[in-house]
């Protein structure tokens, strides 16, 4: 089985795997890492068609894009790979801001281009937008990197429509990644039709809630050892919150059980019918739920279907904020 491909951008285009493979996960954040099972997952997403891989600077910190560097040795040619910069860490993981500096993009690019064993990045983006760098300088020094040929083609992640529409104006935005799934729907407010009339991509980042779309989750199954949703920076993980995000999820387990495929499945094939110019990012660390996410590619949800999912889902119904501090999205 392999899955079929979508373009990301018009003036700027890009054709990627329908569905993409999110790294993060592989090296922080949710758990021990477990580096092995992460690049036997990535070489059978390539196997599968899963071409388009994302990953950052700051996992690990800078051991996600070693990792993925070295999953992709030898297989290059088959991968649309994209990184980010702009979250600032330290080596020991500290935060040290959001950097949006010309002279920090040209260095930032040039150090992941070492990691990932590569000579060009096909998808750069500024991680999350820098309040104190006019998105021009940002995105000029970004231009400069294409025209080195370091990277092809530009994106921003968690932007707002008014900084997006002033980013594409120096030079074509292919992608905008931003988090957006049956629990995450802010995105259609603005950002989503401004990326529609400026004809630039969407890129879905946790499109399964960070979990808790899969049907697998339970209050206990949230806990600290290396588990951030288990911290106040993830409120929609926290006690009440939970309790009634997880009634929410079981709804969706049933619309499901009626289809005859998983909840993950039904999730990411909700989202891959909200527009040919999305592209979900799935992320896994296991080869089995990645075979399980490559299904919903091939699963074309009825209008009935779509509207089930939505009422069992209501906007404005998930509790809580997507981030317990969210001064570093962009308003």
């Amino acid at each position: 089985m392999t899955i079929s491909t979508r373009t990301l951008g018009t003036d700027s285009s890009l054709t990627v795997s329908a569905l993409g493979l999110g790294c993060m996960g592989m090296s922080e954040f949710y758990g021990t890492p477990d580096p092995d099972a992460g690049l036997a997952t990535i070489h059978r997403a390539l196997d599968l068609g899963v071409t388009f891989l994302d990953t950052a600077d700051m996992y690990g910190p800078f051991t996600n894009e070693e990792l993925v560097g070295r999953a992709i040795a030898g297989r290059r040619d088959e991968v649309q790979l994209a990184t980010k910069f702009g979250n600032m860490r330290g080596p020991n993981g500290e935060r040290l801001g959001i950097n949006g500096r010309p002279e920090y993009v040209r260095s930032a690019c040039d150090a992941s281009l070492q990691r990932l064993g590569v000579d060009h990045i096909d998808l750069y983006y500024q991680h999350r937008v820098d309040p104190n760098v006019p998105i021009e300088e940002t995105v000029g020094a970004m231009a400069e990197l294409v025209a080195a040929g370091k990277v092809r083609h530009l994106g921003l992640s968690e932007a707002s429509a008014a900084t997006i529409r002033r980013a594409h104006a120096v030079h074509p935005i292919t992608a905008v990644e931003t988090e957006y799934s049956l629990f995450s729907r802010d995105v259609e407010d603005s950002v989503l039709p401004a990326l529609r009339e400026l004809g630039i991509g969407l890129v879905p980042y946790s499109p399964l809630g960070r979990g808790i779309l899969t049907g697998t989750m339970t209050a206990e199954s949230v806990t600290g050892d290396g588990d951030a949703r288990a911290s106040a920076y993830f409120p929609r993980f926290q006690g009440e919150a939970l309790e009634a995000n997880l009634k929410l999820a079981a709804r969706v387990t049933e619309l499901a059980e009626a289809r005859g495929c998983t909840p993950s499945q039904l999730a990411l094939a909700w989202l891959l019918a909200q527009g040919e110019d999305i592209v979900p990012i799935p992320g896994t660390r296991r080869v089995k739920y990645l075979e399980e996410n490559v299904v919903a590619a091939s699963l074309e949800l009825s209008p009935a279907e779509l509207e089930a999912l939505e009422e069992a889902v209501p906007r404005g119904a998930v509790v809580g904020e997507r981030y317990g501090d969210m001064s570093s999205i962009d308003g």
